[in-house]
């Protein structure tokens, strides 16, 4: 039984994470607000992950960290503060964690690290010049880390298309939106959260053992397929 350690798991990707993974692993999430899930193997700790301490524990074999956003502008209309905003939660919240807790991970059984991108870093998409751009820094991260941290820590991050939570919910505010949506992906669909909690589950266990560095995209065929 492994000790994951969610940064992010009450809602949307994290939630499905936490979610997959209490069967049969501890989990420790730590997040702003609960969990709705309960379980003798979770743990919460309610935290801003910008602004607070981030708590001690005693143990960790991975470090999975949710929070992200999307702030979609015309760039005319974005601030520098967009931009910091972006920079802070996917990144610097990211570098916060992973700081905290690496020492802990190098003691860790198969210890590795899974961080979220997006899409957007690959397909040039307009109004997402903040958010590609925070995400494109995710990816260095990634393998400047893994590189860093090999043989003993591997790291990994996954880049998903839109996916159906409460963080796109705009995007996805009616039925004409979602069609047009699904009608932009080759395999006319859009993403379920426990489809990319299912492509975490792999990255994070053992069969992924000679897997890092790597950016994994989950995009319906959207990236890569043109029909």
């Amino acid at each position: 039984m492994k000790k994951i350690l969610v940064i992010g798991g009450s809602k949307g990707i994290g939630a499905a994470i936490v979610q997959a993974q209490l069967e049969h692993h501890k989990v420790i999430n730590i997040s702003r607000t609960s969990p709705e899930i309960t379980s003798n193997n979770l743990t919460h700790f309610s935290c801003n992950i910008l602004e607070d301490e981030l708590p001690e524990i005693e143990a960790v074999d991975t470090l999975i960290y949710c929070p992200g956003s999307i702030n979609l502008k015309p760039i005319a209309r974005l601030k520098v503060e967009d931009f910091k905003n972006d920079y802070e939660i996917n990144v610097l919240g990211a570098v916060k964690a992973i700081q905290k807790y690496v020492p802990l991970l190098k003691k860790g059984n198969n210890p590795n690290i899974l961080l979220f991108s997006t899409v957007a870093t690959q397909l040039g998409m307009p109004y997402h010049a903040s958010i590609a751009a925070a995400k494109s820094a995710v990816e260095g991260l990634v393998k400047t880390l893994a590189a860093e941290f090999a043989p003993t820590i591997r790291v990994n991050a996954i880049a998903p298309t839109i996916t159906n939570t409460d963080l796109a919910s705009k995007l996805l505010r009616n039925d004409k939106m979602i069609e047009s949506i699904k009608d932009r992906h080759p395999l006319k669909k859009f993403l379920e959260p426990q489809e990319v909690a299912d492509m975490a589950d792999f990255l994070i266990s053992d069969k992924a053992r000679s897997t890092s560095g790597q950016i994994f995209t989950i995009d319906c065929g959207i990236v890569s397929v043109k029909l």
